[in-house]
């Protein structure tokens, strides 16, 4: 039987040689440009997947770091389809951003729950199986099937199949116009440099936090060794489908929850760059520490992927079984000044699903 001892197992597995291949692109628009790397490291797997579209309808640009655990094929979905989500609510038509990411989050779990997401989960982990069998970490996913815009809307929410149990982290921000949306639900994390100073736009959720642990008690369950159910070491994920059982309790009070948290600002000429990373990074370098080598790094390096590879190499741990150890991903963003610019149609999409 799958247990989340077997998940802990799993995460622990080391290889005897990290590997170093990265998976790195960049893109830009009149506003912003971006670039992005990844690295599996030492993990016997990579877990990881992202999403970057300067370009996600004209108006907005969108950004997503998916830490898996347990398994690949949540953070892949993800990447896959929540920005889709996002776009497709009915709030997003009417400007509420906030309410159409929530839902978006909230949504992923359903999906997965119903016959069409169980098979898109079998054929990401399948390809994705099949894509490090060949020495490739992170596969170009088919972003454009037909499932994408005509998934069944209520599918999910009463099929017998009680979904993954493997899961993700969901950092993503989003940005329209001047204004700036992060949402987060685990432990990566969304640091805005501003004036030379990292702010954090997120908070890792992890099971210590009040609110966190007065939610995993509430709903029946428990911390131990500072995981939850002596397992799952962060309390908000996508996926998980185990811990979020308790059927008298909504999504959002379940024992390990998908609900994101959200925080809107609006970006000013202050405004240098934008990082986005798993907690692969953040376990090697606090927020400032992170912020201080990429300023750094920019004095000399213009390509913004080849700075997100530096950041990984900084990061690698010299031997395993200690921090430097986890699978990476960072996704670098680069204001243009003037903030005040239009968006022009002449965007370059620049999109990426991994």
């Amino acid at each position: 039987m799958y247990t989340y001892m077997s998940v802990w197992l799993k995460m622990g597995v080391y290889l005897s040689t990290p590997k170093t291949e990265k998976a790195s692109e960049d893109g830009e628009n009149d506003r912003l440009r971006y670039g992005l790397s990844s690295m599996q490291g030492w993990r016997a797997t990579m877990e990881d997947a992202h999403a970057a579209f300067t370009n996600l309808d004209g108006l907005t640009s969108f950004f997503g770091v998916y830490d898996g655990h347990g398994g690949k094929e949540v953070s892949r979905f993800c990447a896959k389809f929540l920005h889709h989500q996002v776009l497709q609510h009915e709030a997003y038509a009417a400007g509420d951003l906030g309410t159409s990411v929530r839902k978006a989050f909230l949504r992923m779990d359903e999906m997965m729950c119903g016959k069409t997401g169980q098979k898109e989960l079998a054929l990401l982990k399948a390809a994705a199986d099949h894509s490090s069998s060949n020495g490739q970490n992170l596969p170009e996913s088919d972003d454009q099937n037909g499932q994408t815009n005509h998934w069944p809307s209520e599918e999910g929410i009463n099929s017998g199949y009680k979904g993954p149990s493997s899961g993700t982290t969901a950092c993503v921000a989003i940005i329209r116009n001047n204004q700036l949306l992060v949402a987060n639900a685990g432990d990566s994390r969304c640091v805005i440099c501003r004036k030379g100073k990292a702010h954090d736009l997120s908070k890792d959720h992890k099971p210590e936090l009040a609110a966190e642990k007065k939610r995993i008690l509430e709903a029946g369950g428990y911390i131990q060794y500072g995981r939850v159910n002596g397992s799952l070491n962060l309390a908000r994920a996508i996926g998980d489908m185990e811990m979020k059982q308790n059927k008298s309790l909504p999504a959002e009070k379940q024992i390990v929850t998908a609900n994101p948290d959200i925080v809107t600002v609006e970006l000013t000429e202050d405004d240098d760059f934008l990082i986005v990373a798993c907690d692969g990074i953040w376990d090697c370098l606090s927020s400032q520490q992170a912020v201080d080598f990429v300023k750094e790094q920019l004095k000399t390096e213009k390509k913004l992927s080849a700075v997100c590879e530096r950041v990984l190499d900084r990061c690698l741990a010299p031997s395993s079984g200690q921090e430097g150890c986890d699978n990476m991903t960072m996704i670098l963003v680069q204001f243009k000044k003037s903030m005040d610019q239009k968006p022009s149609s002449k965007q370059q999409p620049g999109p990426s699903a991994k």
